[in-house]
């Protein structure tokens, strides 16, 4: 069973991005699932999706790369992608974070809510977690760097265990 906790209830900035980032899990979570009632084949829908996002990825990826002094650096990308309000929105804990490394896990996700709230089942919603992560997949492509995914709230995990780092690290 999915336990999507949130304990930062009652900061404005955080409750605005939060809200845009469920406005396009919405978006993505009800394309899926108007594609699936028209007939089209799941596995063409994900595809679909999964290259549009991952591509969406490539874009963020190669903006942040070019916002950090020192692309070389993940602790210079990990201050530049996850600003203070990032960190609270998801509930983020930097479990470890230097040059070579960045191991986040994740409390929150706002996307995940979007979907729960829509009525999605967990099965659906783990799926659409999946697919949501090729954006992160590709933003750290974009950067040179190794991603790994290990648990996920999606999942029934109690956090989303998140690493980008250098390759060979």
């Amino acid at each position: 069973m999915i336990n999507n906790k949130i304990t930062i209830k009652d900061d404005e900035v955080v409750n605005i991005q939060r809200g845009a980032i469920g406005h396009r899990a919405t978006w993505t979570g009800l394309t899926y699932c108007k594609a699936k009632e028209a007939g089209i084949p799941e596995e063409v829908i994900e595809k679909i999706l999964r290259d549009a996002i991952s591509q969406t990825g490539q874009v963020q990826g190669a903006e942040i790369k070019s916002q950090c002094e020192n692309p070389e650096n993940v602790e210079c990308f990990a201050d530049t992608f996850f600003t203070p309000n990032t960190i609270k929105t998801f509930e983020l804990e930097l479990k470890n974070k230097d040059a070579d490394r960045l191991d986040i896990e994740f409390h929150h996700c706002p996307l995940l809510k979007a979907w729960q709230d829509l009525g999605f089942d967990d099965s659906t919603c783990e799926k659409l977690c999946d697919i949501a992560m090729d954006g992160d997949r590709n933003i750290a492509k974009a950067m040179g760097y190794e991603f790994h995914l290990g648990d996920t709230i999606a999942n029934g995990c109690k956090t989303c265990q998140i690493s980008f780092f250098k390759k060979g690290k």
